[in-house]
């Protein structure tokens, strides 16, 4: 399939135009980096606290966050996750403690205490059934004794009360209702509560809106070991792919392909750190976003590789052609190709973008924009660098 029949498109002539437009580009980008201090990366690369809360109802985002940075949270990311009708929130906390399980309590505390703030504690005396462990629990029936089981010795009461407790938790977690249940009577189903059970469940809790399902912990030393080993793993496959090119064609074209490569990478993530001061959701360096990354640097190389293989075999049919026109030549022989391969592909990451849920939109949002940038580099900057190389050799 042809979009363009022979087409006679002077890209080289333009190459200053192209110049023009990356130019900028990159400079913006690479000011935002500096202004901000570097990118601004996830929970994954600079440590911290994930926690995972679920609503009764549609959160309101600007509030939490607002009461968030009453609590001396700031900074904290936000991010829904799931159906719209979940729910359901990741909440990202810069919280860095010396062991795992301080991380994760203190999070999870630091989160229920803005929570109450933010939709109100309940009855005094009460507790938060929702985000009650096990053990406060059991506690809570030992104390009450709704069994009567105090005639059986503390041993054997203190048992049944945990394994109960243990039982209502796992209930409480399960779905449908995923830690966040609205009324006692949805525990009735499990084995060993009564009418006394429930009474005294709601004599001693109340339930909030909210509930914490899930709480995370990435240390720093992890974060800083993943960052590092994210750039060595980018920069690896930049030289493999450098090798390759250089065994398969020239050295040249090598250096033409990373240039390019580097020119894509680079506008993606100024670009990521530009919408970030934005305010636009997603634009965190995430482990996601890394894999995306590692996917425009394939496929910008192999949409350049496919211009740069009709290139040479041009260059072998007519070896006293201006290099320049041969050029030319060779990035119109396939830009019919190259429109088909990137449109399809471009359409393919874009319904991810916009259908794909909060959890992949960064991933998708580098895919969107690297497909643009690296069709637009096979082109624009590794065909020029080429021609520059080559012309300058003689």
């Amino acid at each position: 399939m042809e979009f363009f029949h022979e087409p006679k498109i002077d890209w080289m002539g333009k190459k200053w135009y192209f110049i023009g437009l990356s130019i900028p580009l990159l400079v913006a980008g690479l000011v935002s980096i500096a202004w901000h201090r570097g990118l601004v990366y996830g929970i994954d690369f600079r440590g911290g606290t994930q926690v995972y809360v679920r609503f009764s109802t549609p959160p309101n985002l600007d509030l939490i966050r607002a009461r968030l940075d009453q609590e001396n949270l700031r900074g904290a990311t936000l991010q829904r996750v799931g159906a719209a009708s979940d729910n359901e929130v990741i909440v990202g906390l810069d919280l860095k403690t010396t062991t795992e399980t301080a991380a994760l309590d203190e999070g999870k505390k630091a989160l229920i205490r803005a929570m109450d703030n933010l939709y109100g504690k309940g009855p005094e005396g009460k507790g938060e059934f929702n985000n009650a462990s096990a053990q406060t629990i059991a506690e809570h029936l030992l104390t009450g004794d709704p069994l009567h089981l105090a005639a059986q010795g503390s041993e054997q009461a203190t048992k049944t009360y945990q394994q109960l407790s243990e039982a209502l938790v796992a209930a409480r977690n399960a779905s449908p209702h995923r830690g966040l249940i609205s009324d006692f009577k949805q525990l009735a189903g499990v084995p060993g509560v009564n009418a006394a059970v429930e009474g005294a469940l709601r004599n001693d809790f109340y339930l909030s809106s909210y509930a914490v399902f899930d709480t995370k912990v990435v240390g720093p030393k992890v974060g800083a070991d993943l960052r590092r080993q994210a750039l060595w793993v980018t920069l690896l496959g930049l030289a493999m792919m450098l090798l390759y090119i250089w065994i398969r064609f020239e050295l040249v074209y090598g250096v033409a392909a990373v240039v390019a490569t580097f020119h894509d990478v680079l506008i993606t993530l100024g670009l990521f750190s530009i919408l970030n001061a934005l305010g636009y959701p997603g634009t965190e360096i995430e482990l996601t976003v890394i894999a995306a990354l590692l996917t425009l640097v394939g496929y910008s190389m192999n949409d350049t590789i496919v211009v740069f293989d009709r290139i040479r075999e041009n260059v072998g049919l007519n070896k006293r052609e201006n290099f320049t026109e041969l050029v030319n030549r060779s990035i119109n022989q396939t830009l019919s190709r190259t429109i088909l391969t990137s449109g399809l592909t471009f359409l393919a990451v874009l319904s991810l973008f916009l259908f794909g849920g909060e959890v992949i939109h960064g991933f998708a949002l580098v895919l969107v924009i690297g497909v643009v940038i690296g069709t637009y580099s096979s082109i624009a900057i590794a065909s020029p660098v080429l021609v520059y190389w080559t012309v300058r050799k003689g």
